[in-house]
């Protein structure tokens, strides 16, 4: 799977497009309340992961010149993210 926080936004408003359906009514529309309650519950963690990631690299960079290298986990690494690799 490679998604962005591109798709993720295309996402978002989708849902919110879903939502806003005025022929929604009933069952239907507590359906799509739940969806977008659990959308909204996976992309906080989605855009906390993405933070954590940036917050990596600006301490990449900040300390970077402080002589040795900074060494950031893979799973931290801004540039595959960057690229939409895994």
């Amino acid at each position: 799977m490679k998604n962005s926080l591109l798709d993720l936004n295309n996402h978002l408003f989708a849902q919110l497009e879903r939502l806003g359906d005025e022929d929604l009514a009933g069952d239907k529309l507590k359906e799509e309340i739940e969806r977008g309650r659990a959308v909204t519950q996976v992309s906080k963690q989605v855009v906390a992961n993405a933070s954590l990631v940036l917050r990596a690299e600006e301490f990449k960079q900040e300390y970077k010149g402080i002589g040795g290298s900074v060494v950031i986990p893979t799973m931290l690494s801004a540039e595959k993210q960057a690229l939409g690799q895994k």
